[in-house]
C-alpha cells in the first residue's frame, strides 16, 4: 500500500474506540488506502475476519493479501446485503471514516480539486450517469441554489445559482476553470480558497448522494452490530457530523427520542463518549485534514 494515497486521521483514535476482540468480525467501510484496515488486521487473531468497503475502483489497487480480509466493490449504503453474501448477519464493529482521500484530491483528472484544470467529473465510482458538469449545466435555478445552500452553506447561493445558469447559455461549464471563470465576480476577496471549498463540497456531496448513502449506512450499521459492537465515524463537515450524532444519540436523523409504552427512551445506542473527539494540535501540524475531523462512538445496547 501506498502511504502517499492517504494518511489516516486519528489512527489510533479510531482503532482504540473500536474495542477490537482478537476473534471478532469487523468491517472497515471506507477502505481507501487500507490505513485502517492494516492496523484492525494486526489485532485479530487468524479466526477472524475483516470486510472492507469501496465504491472507487482506485482503492482496489491497494487490497490487502490477507485470507481474514475480504473487499468488496461497492457504496457502504449497501452494507446489509454484501453481509450477507458473505455469509455475515451480525458483526463486532464498523468503522467509517466519510472524508475525501487525498488521493482523490490528488488526481487531477478527477475534478475533485480546485488546484487543477480538469473535467468537473466529481464521481466517486466512475460509473454513475450524473457527473458535476451534468449537475451545473442541467439543473434548475432552484435546485442549484438548494444544493450550494444546503450542502456548501454557501452565503452567495442564490447569487450564485442565477449566475451559473446565466453564464451556461451562453456556454457550458465543463472543466474547472470554466466554473471559476463564470463565478469569479462573486467570489469574496481573500476567501478564494474557502469559498472555493464549499462550491466544491456541495457539488461533490451532490453527485454522489453522499447524505443520503450515509443515512442508509447508518440505519444498516445498527441493523447489523451485534449488542455491545461498536460504532466508529469520523466525519469532516457539520452536515454530516450532525447526521451521525443524531442517529448515535436518538437512534434517527430528527426528531425527539423514541419512548416506549411506559415512557422509556428506546436508544438503540450508548454514547461511549459524549463530545466528539478531535486530532491533537500535533496531528494537524503533521496533517492539515485532520483539523475538521470530528470521531463519534457508539456501542449497540442489548435491546
Amino acid at each position: 500500500m501506498d502511504n502517499a494515497y492517504h494518511i489516516p486521521v486519528m489512527l489510533q483514535e479510531c482503532i482504540e474506540a473500536l474495542a477490537i476482540k482478537p476473534d471478532g468480525v469487523y468491517v472497515d467501510v471506507t477502505f481507501g488506502g487500507g490505513g485502517h484496515s492494516k492496523a484492525i488486521l494486526q489485532l485479530l487473531d487468524k479466526e477472524a475476519k475483516l470486510v472492507a468497503f469501496d465504491q472507487d475502483p482506485d482503492a482496489l489497487n491497494n487490497t490487502l493479501a490477507d485470507e481474514r480480509f475480504t473487499l468488496i466493490h461497492q457504496n457502504f449504503r449497501y452494507l446489509k446485503n454484501n453481509l450477507r453474501l458473505q455469509g455475515l448477519k451480525q458483526v463486532d464493529g464498523i468503522l467509517a471514516d466519510l472524508g475525501v482521500s487525498s488521493h482523490q484530491f490528488d488526481e487531477a483528472e478527477r475534478g475533485f480539486s480546485i488546484r487543477f484544470d480538469a473535467d468537473l467529473d466529481m464521481r466517486m465510482d466512475q460509473v454513475s450517469d450524473l457527473d458535476a458538469k451534468g449537475v451545473l449545466n442541467s439543473y434548475s435555478e432552484e435546485d442549484l441554489h438548494r444544493v450550494f445552500g444546503m450542502y456548501g452553506e454557501v452565503q452567495n447561493a442564490k447569487s450564485l445559482a442565477k449566475v451559473i445558469v446565466t453564464s451556461r447559455l451562453t456556454k457550458p461549464i465543463s472543466t474547472v476553470s470554466d466554473l471559476k471563470a463564470a463565478v469569479s465576480k462573486l467570489v469574496p476577496r481573500g476567501k478564494e480558497n474557502k469559498y472555493y471549498a464549499q462550491l466544491f463540497q456541495a457539488l461533490r456531496i451532490e453527485v454522489n448522494r453522499e447524505l443520503e448513502a450515509l443515512q442508509e449506512f447508518l440505519t444498516q450499521a445498527q441493523a447489523v452490530l451485534k449488542p455491545g459492537g461498536r460504532l466508529v465515524v469520523m466525519s469532516y463537515h457539520s452536515l454530516e457530523d450532525r447526521l451521525v450524532k443524531n442517529f448515535m444519540a436518538k437512534g434517527k436523523f430528527k426528531g425527539e427520542v423514541d419512548k416506549d409504552f411506559y415512557g422509556n427512551e428506546i436508544k438503540p445506542f450508548k454514547l461511549i463518549s459524549r463530545k466528539a473527539i478531535t486530532a491533537s494540535e500535533d496531528e494537524i501540524k503533521r496533517n492539515n485534514r485532520a483539523r475538521s475531523a470530528k470521531l463519534r462512538i457508539a456501542e449497540k445496547i442489548d435491546s
